[in-house]
């Protein structure tokens, strides 16, 4: 299945294949995302929470963890929020964190400079500047280096698989495969299509950055567990990009019923869900 093929296609379709907000109302994705916040807010009661951990000198950008022990060394699933690139934050995205910790597992959240504020190329380098901090820094974070999973939904699922694709780790001072698995929930792993539609309205990919950023193109460099998931009611843009993207990694596509593409991670709240049997599968 070749998705850089739909940057042909007629750009109204595109439009619509990828605009998310269509898979629910417009009072729906209100509550969604209060949701996201108000239930991250439990995270903040776990023992030793630690927020604002600084992984980057030249964004200052933070992250937060959540679930760790004093004298353990913890496995830890670091997810990254979507928003398009352009929206949300680390504050709405611990609400699985309590899940986690009640099985043993820490969970971090990043932050990173949103769009337009800073281009693709930067987001991408953040989030690897984090996994990067975090593996340095596992024993004195409490995290077993050996056991991290890496998550994320929609442009968060775009950002895991490129923090899971080869080529940069060797930079960070990394094993070519640092990570225990990865989970992109309803991802982007190829960008042609957005940067024909109106998501370049605000992104602006250069040809380089589609080239070097799709996850589809820039596979990981050593095997990697994967479970690439997304939500019953996607639009087909998403689902489109899910399938690809398995079929490319070896990976089973996880359909999650009866949600749609704002929702479908707030399964992780829950682990009797389908969604949180696979995250908890991959450690």
């Amino acid at each position: 299945m070749d998705i850089a093929t739909e940057a042909t296609w007629p750009r109204d379709r595109l439009d619509a294949d990828y605009t998310a907000r269509l898979t629910c109302s417009a009072e729906d994705f209100a509550r969604i995302t209060e949701d996201y916040a108000r239930l991250s807010q439990a995270a903040l009661d776990l023992p030793g929470a630690r927020t604002g951990i600084a992984y980057d000198d030249a964004s200052a950008e933070t992250y937060d963890l959540f679930g760790t022990a004093p004298g353990a060394a913890r496995p830890c699933f670091v997810f990254i929020h979507g928003g398009y690139w352009r929206a949300l934050s680390k504050g709405h995205s611990a609400f699985m964190a309590p899940m986690l910790a009640a099985r043993g597992i820490a969970c971090a959240v990043p932050d990173y400079t949103l769009a337009p504020t800073v281009n693709l190329t930067e987001i991408v380098r953040q989030c690897r500047a984090m996994l990067a901090h975090l593996w340095h820094n596992a024993e004195a974070l409490g995290i077993d280096r050996t056991r991290i999973v890496v998550g994320g939904s929609s442009a968060g699922g775009h950002l895991t698989s490129a923090v899971a694709a080869g080529g940069w780790q060797a930079a960070a001072g990394l094993p070519s495969q640092p990570l225990k698995g990865q989970l992109p929930v309803s991802g982007l792993f190829d960008l042609a299509p957005l940067a024909a539609s109106h998501v370049n309205d605000w992104m602006q990919f250069t040809p380089e950055e589609v080239q070097a950023l799709s996850p589809l193109r820039n596979l990981p460099a050593a095997p990697l567990p994967a479970v690439v998931a997304s939500a019953e009611r996607e639009t087909p843009g998403f689902h489109r990009q899910s399938a690809a993207y398995g079929q490319a990694v070896g990976a089973p596509v996880l359909t999650v019923p009866d949600r749609n593409h704002f929702d479908v991670v707030l399964d992780l709240t829950d682990p009797e869900t389908a969604l949180s049997r696979a995250l908890l599968g991959l450690f």
